[in-house]
């Protein structure tokens, strides 16, 4: 029997939570914004000024997804109640199914609005670059950073982001052995910030003919992009600028010519490449976009650092330290550190959908 209270009470609570969200991201003051934007954007000088236009054009995109993700819940919330108010006048009950989905599309676009609400840090809202470093595990580790590399790929389309590939390092016979890439896109930063760290995989090893169990690290680097050039000083005697030929598959002035970049900067000893451009100049403002991101992030890392120092809890970087493990022998089993979760429904211990992506893609492989 149709209980039609039942489905209220759930749309009251999902228009209680619209309601939360629609004051945390300040949608009314949001609209006038985006007519201030508006505005600006008719001023014949913002035309001149690139940057500045740019930065507008992106303020203006990111409003306007917010309002629309509002009404969007708003008229999943209003479809839902409509149906309600059918089944009751009508009692077609074979529509229950039709409100159930509906219910499901509101709620899931209202936890989408939660979600961000939570990315409200000062680089949440930034394109992520991110570097994968093939560690422990030889060969394996290499074909590890290749798998991981593509599952953020298949990650990025699946939110509707924009990959690029930076810089590359292919290993001796197969994978990887470092990638920088550039993930472009809303909240970028803010989704895979909680992604860096030491990756693990356990599974029988295809290199081996012994079939043999073998175990490979990767640890996975997440910085914010930073356009701002005040962000963060970088003096030009504490830095050195190589220029050299690009390796890869050659093409037309690729090779001939020293288009990519080396930046040392000596204080940290980080060091940044790129040779993705054909333009030794594009290369040369990639990778100072590069340093100063790591510049911000190693400053983040050391004020997260003295905080845990004074709270007493530092954790090494070592063996059983690793965000998480990807164990496929002798169980297909999924294991997250930071939740404890060691066996039971794989869909329990994931975290998020991008866990999803290396389950898929290692069941094929």
């Amino acid at each position: 029997m149709f209980k039609a209270d039942d489905y209220r009470f759930k749309v009251k609570e999902l228009s209680d939570l619209l309601a939360e969200a629609k004051y945390a991201l300040d949608i009314e003051n949001q609209q006038k914004r985006l007519a201030e934007i508006a505005k600006e954007q008719e001023d014949p000088e913002v035309w001149n000024d690139l940057e500045r236009n740019k930065k507008l054009a992106r303020e203006a995109a990111s409003i306007e997804n917010k309002l629309n993700a509002y009404q969007k819940c708003e008229k999943a919330i209003s479809d839902t109640l409509e149906i309600i108010d059918l089944i009751e006048e009508t009692e077609e009950e074979e529509l229950v199914p039709e409100l159930e989905e509906t219910l499901s599309a509101a709620t899931s676009e209202i936890e989408e609005m939660r979600i961000r609400i939570l990315l409200r840090g000062k680089y949440d809202n930034t394109n992520a670059l991110m570097t994968l470093h093939a560690g422990a595990g030889g060969t394996e580790a290499c074909d590890w950073v290749s798998m991981l590399y593509r599952m953020y790929c298949r990650y990025a389309e699946k939110n509707g982001f924009r990959v690029t590939e930076i810089d590359r390092l292919d290993g001796d016979e197969a994978g990887i052995k470092s990638v920088d890439f550039k993930i472009e896109g809303e909240n970028a930063y803010g989704y895979l910030k909680a992604e860096k760290g030491v990756h693990r995989l356990v599974r029988i090893s295809p290199f081996d003919a012994n079939k043999r169990r073998h175990t490979s690290f990767a640890s996975l680097e997440v910085m914010p992009e930073i356009e701002d050039e005040n962000e963060v000083e970088i003096k030009s005697e504490d830095i050195r600028i190589d220029v050299y030929r690009s390796s890869g598959a050659g093409g037309q002035k690729v090779n001939k010519t020293e288009t990519a970049i080396r930046i040392t900067h000596f204080p940290t000893g980080i060091v940044v490449t790129c040779q993705n451009e054909r333009s030794q100049l594009q290369n040369k403002e990639m990778a100072f976009k590069i340093l100063r991101s790591r510049l911000i992030e190693r400053q983040i890392e050391e004020r997260e650092a003295a905080d845990a120092e004074l709270k007493g809890d530092i954790k090494k970087i070592e063996w059983g330290s690793q965000i998480r493990s990807y164990v496929f022998c002798p169980y297909t089993l999924v294991k997250d550190h930071r939740t404890g979760y060691e066996n039971g429904n794989i869909q329990a211990v994931m975290d998020g959908d991008i866990q999803a992506f290396i389950i898929d893609y290692l069941k094929k492989s």
